[in-house]
């Protein structure tokens, strides 16, 4: 059974050789007895952490109008395992909920 990438360490040092090795990254994870969803995902995880430059527009894909923000004094922040999510009062628990699935996913 392939193993998951153990930390943040771990993750940079196999990342690092799949770069450098010109393969696919599941051919790479194969090849080296790693499990390749749990390298995708460390890829993601360590790739979002850089600031973007410029901006990032961002577009309303649903048909439901957008409503303004409101301003919120309360700030919620959860650390897990080296993971942060923070929050408003006026946060979507369906949306976070979604949220968390995913990430403990990888």
């Amino acid at each position: 059974m392939p193993r998951k990438i153990r930390d943040r360490a771990d993750a940079r040092g196999c990342l690092e050789a799949w770069e450098d090795s010109g393969m696919s990254l599941s051919s790479w994870a194969h090849a080296h007895d790693i499990d390749g969803r749990s390298l995708h995902c460390w890829k993601l995880n360590l790739g979002e952490r850089r600031k973007p430059e410029g901006f990032l527009e961002l577009l309303n894909t649903v048909d439901e109008p957008i409503e303004p923000m409101k301003r919120s004094t309360a700030r919620y922040t959860v650390r897990f395992d080296g993971l942060e999510v923070e929050v408003g009062d006026g946060f979507d628990e369906t949306t976070l909920a979604r949220l968390l699935k995913v990430v403990t996913q990888c």
